[in-house]
């Protein structure tokens, strides 16, 4: 990534300084389908000492630990945290029922005191709250929401029906290493205009692997970013839950799926008419996706993303550093983007935030 920080002082720095939700149903029906980029709100930058909320709107997190890592690395951020009222509930693989983690959501964008909003992990559940969702008040309090994995159903719902920037950027139960937080602050707080690149390989060998891109088509592409979990957004094809992909940056990440799974899913994406709309395509981590077993007549996941990238004649290429993986940067959904297919780059054209 093309930033230079001192992030040891600027942490220090930082660390120094420091309703109700609708009835089920009634906001389904709100909002209508938003077109990337059109009108796109740019939510308040974020601040020393701003009030962020925590919000599990999927799986959950019942150890004390693990919560109390995630406070401390909001207040590393120089940001106070607050939970949701339902944050530490469990409802069998879920973090409270359905009516419950869409109060919190509902909640925290209502709450004028809160600037923006976190999940705490990913799992299974965004998409299940969608129906509950207020997002005619939504829409009128714009604020960042940051994670990803399951989050990503919210973030198209967002990007479909509220208009404004969200980040696809690591969860707040997440390591947050430095690579990873700078991106983020760049974004989120200097309103900045990043290039965002791989981080360099330091392996013990002459050719390295860390950090690579394979490029399917070489070329320059702008659009507006769109994108998330792979089986996420398959999941949501056919909802009114999905903005319109046309001109759009398609990002797309996955883990623990076969590559006979991603083919099927690139290949709904196809036969719905998403990825011939799109003006470039960037595949990012698919961590743990090999073949399960002996394989010897299969195909990998690189093979079968050739095979539905390359015939698109667009720009394309694979291993960006975003997904399952530690370090990861952070990727505002609506904001007019350059990718680079052969330099497996990606600028920012615009601010996400005001």
């Amino acid at each position: 990534m093309t930033i230079q920080t001192d992030r040891r002082a600027w942490l220090a720095g930082m660390g120094a300084m420091l309703m109700a939700a609708r009835a089920p149903g009634a906001t389904a029906s709100q909002g209508t389908k938003l077109r990337p980029g059109a009108g796109l709100v740019k939510p308040p930058r974020l601040r020393a000492g701003d009030t962020v909320g925590l919000i599990e709107p999927a799986g959950f997190t019942d150890d004390a630990f693990d919560l109390d890592l995630v406070s401390e690395t909001i207040l590393a951020m120089g940001l106070k945290p607050k939970p949701a009222p339902h944050l530490v509930d469990r409802y069998g693989y879920l973090a409270g029922k359905d009516a419950d983690r869409a109060a919190d959501v509902n909640m925290m964008f209502a709450d004028p005191e809160v600037r923006a909003v976190f999940a705490v992990r990913g799992g299974w559940g965004c998409a299940r709250i969608l129906p509950l969702l207020d997002f005619a008040m939504i829409r009128k309090n714009p604020k960042l929401l940051i994670g990803f994995s399951d989050i990503t159903a919210l973030h198209l719902a967002f990007a479909a029906k509220a208009g404004f920037t969200t980040i696809h950027g690591p969860n707040a139960s997440s390591s947050w290493g430095s690579y990873s937080w700078d991106a983020f602050r760049a974004v989120a707080f200097d309103a900045g205009t990043p290039t965002l690149a791989n981080p360099q390989g330091h392996e013990d060998r002459l050719a390295q692997r860390i950090g690579r891109v394979r490029t399917f088509r070489p070329g320059v592409a702008r659009g507006r970013l769109l994108g998330g979990n792979l089986t996420v957004l398959a999941a949501l094809m056919g909802t009114p839950w999905l903005p319109d992909f046309s001109g759009a940056i398609l990002f797309i990440e996955d883990i623990g799926e076969q590559p006979y799974r991603i083919d099927r899913m690139l290949t709904q994406l196809g036969l719905a008419g998403v990825l011939g709309s799109l003006a470039g395509v960037i595949f990012g981590q698919c961590t743990d996706c090999g073949a399960a077993g002996a394989s010897y007549g299969g195909f990998t996941v690189s093979q079968v993303l050739q095979q539905h990238l390359e015939p698109l004649g667009i720009p394309a290429f694979q291993g960006g550093q975003f997904g399952h993986v530690a370090n990861q940067y952070s990727l505002p959904l609506g904001v007019a983007a350059e990718m680079d297919a052969a330099a497996g780059t990606i600028r920012l054209l615009e601010p996400a935030v005001s």
